[in-house]
């Protein structure tokens, strides 16, 4: 589980695991529709920062992230992650495993 350290009342320092990226895939897997569009930006935009320098906030796809954490990092203005490559790998592994499916479920709810 995710543990998150207050450094002061601005600034937080986040430590996830290999398990916490399991946790966000198999939410992904549940809800397949609700997070369509965060599976699809996640898979195709991770190659481009060399997988394990993905940011959630770059392309507005932190509701997962969110949800594993269990609170809103925004709401401090500084935060840092602390995270093995294998959360990484892992994460993006479970969204290239439902990729075709919420890609074809983002590409029809725009219709």
């Amino acid at each position: 589980m995710a543990t998150i350290d207050i450094i002061d009342e601005k600034t937080i320092r986040i430590k996830v695991t290999l398990e916490d990226a399991v946790a966000m895939v198999r939410e992904a897997s549940r809800d397949i529709d609700g997070y369509a569009s965060e599976i699809v930006t996640i898979y195709e935009k991770m190659p481009e920062f060399q997988y394990t320098f993905f940011c959630f906030y770059a392309y507005d796809s932190a509701r997962l992230f969110e949800n594993m954490l269990r609170m809103d990092p925004k709401e401090y203005l500084s935060f840092s992650l602390d995270a093995p490559d294998a959360f990484f790998y892992s994460l993006y592994g479970g969204m290239a495993g439902l990729y075709d499916q919420a890609k074809q479920r983002a590409t029809s709810s725009r219709m």
